[in-house]
């Protein structure tokens, strides 16, 4: 499947755990819902990836994108060292400036 430049990037920083590259893939005013929690902001994201990163090592396999308008879902399988891994997750994204806006994860 061929991915956008920017989605291509985002899944290949995740899957190499390049918390600062994956960072780089976001507006400095992006905002990140995931686990119940906002994160606003390149510092706060790059924790909250770090953090994840650290705790779950997750992988990321695209299964399907589509865009619509400045909206963008990934549809893929993630695995990791959480419990129910492999398990295929959406992320949602608001895109701006060829860069992530916003960011949101479901299952």
């Amino acid at each position: 499947m061929e991915l956008p430049k920017l989605i291509e990037r985002f899944v290949a920083t995740q899957n190499n755990f390049d918390s600062k590259a994956f960072v780089e893939c976001f507006m400095d005013t992006a905002i990140v819902h995931d686990e119940g929690k906002t994160y606003t902001g390149k510092e706060e994201i790059r924790q909250w990836i770090e953090d994840a990163n650290e705790k779950y090592q997750t992988v990321t396999k695209p299964l399907n994108y589509e865009e619509v308008g400045s909206e963008g879902t990934l549809t893929a399988e993630v695995s990791g060292t959480f419990t129910g891994s492999p398990i295929v997750l959406q992320f949602h994204l608001g895109l701006k400036n060829n860069l992530i806006d916003s960011f949101r994860v479901t299952g």
